[in-house]
Formats: C-alpha cells, sequence, structure tokens
C-alpha cells in the first residue's frame, strides 16, 4: 500500500500544480484560438500577396524593364544626379527661351549646355538620343524628340514657345 499512496500523492500534487494552468486554459481559450485563427490569417495574406507579386513580375516581365539600363552609371562617383539635371534643364530651357536679346554665340553656348544636360538625363535613365551626331534642323528635331521621351519619363522641361505647356504623349 505504501507504493500505491506514494503514486497517489504524486499524483495529487501534479493535479494541484497544473491546476492553475488548467484553469487559464479553459478561461483563455477564445484568446488563444483567436491569436491561432489570427496568426494562420496573416500567414495566408502575406502568401496571397507573394503569388500576386510574383504573377505580376511574370505578367508585365519586370526584369526585361531593366534589363537595358546600365547600373553601373549610378555608382560613378562624378555622376551628377538626376535632380540636378532637371534643376539644369529647366533653368538653360528657360535661358534657352529667352534669348531673343543675347547674343548669338551666347544663344548657342547654352543650346549646346542644354543639349549636354539632355544627354546626361538620356544615359541616366537608359533612353537612347542622337544630339551629338546631328546638327542643324534635324538636331532641333531630335532634341524636341528626347524633350517627349523624358517627359514620358517624369521629367517636365518648359516648352518650346513661352507661355506653352509641355504636351507629350
Amino acid at each position: 500500500m505504501g507504493v500505491g499512496r506514494g503514486l497517489l500523492l504524486v499524483l495529487a500534487i501534479l493535479a494541484v500544480c497544473c491546476l492553475p494552468a488548467l484553469f487559464a486554459l479553459v478561461f483563455c481559450a477564445d484568446e488563444i484560438l483567436d491569436r491561432v485563427v489570427c496568426g494562420w490569417a496573416e500567414w495566408r495574406e502575406r502568401r496571397r500577396a507573394r503569388r500576386t507579386i510574383a504573377r505580376l513580375d511574370r505578367a508585365i516581365e519586370a526584369e526585361s524593364l531593366t534589363r537595358d539600363i546600365d547600373l553601373t552609371e549610378f555608382d560613378r562617383e562624378n555622376r551628377r544626379p538626376l535632380e540636378q539635371l532637371a534643376v539644369d534643364l529647366r533653368r538653360l530651357g528657360g535661358h534657352r527661351l529667352a534669348a531673343a536679346d543675347r547674343s548669338v554665340v551666347w544663344h548657342g553656348a547654352v543650346i549646346d549646355a542644354y543639349d549636354e544636360r539632355l544627354r546626361a538625363a538620356c544615359a541616366a535613365l537608359g533612353i537612347g538620343e542622337h544630339l551629338a551626331e546631328l546638327d542643324g534642323v534635324d538636331r532641333e528635331i531630335e532634341r524636341v524628340r528626347v524633350e517627349g521621351l523624358l517627359h514620358a519619363a517624369g521629367l517636365t522641361l518648359p516648352a518650346a514657345r513661352p507661355g506653352h505647356h509641355q504636351r507629350h504623349r
């Protein structure tokens, strides 16, 4: 009988020790169940979002959009920030448009500086241009084409004539 009573005593002590945990489990079962269900729902939502993003990447071929951009250009130390190029283009574009009372040499220098900034902006955005190879009317047409491409990329430039807004589609 000593062994049976000892075992019974151990079970009684174990029951008394576990009784608070059992009460907590019973009283907090809804909270525990709620946390498990919410965790499961969040996991499913994250999984669904990852699958949706993967489908979108495949649908628009996201890698092909950046394949032609040389990312090493962005690591050069002497590279001018795109924001600074935009400021320069707006400033030089304003000077280019208001050059009626300036000398031909000054106007030519402004046009050359403007074209150089256009080429730098095109290089930063991976847009092809041929400004350096052309002259005369062909260069002016290329300048308008490049301005339109830059505008489509999100870089707004001054209009060709004062009082008109740039509209490229």
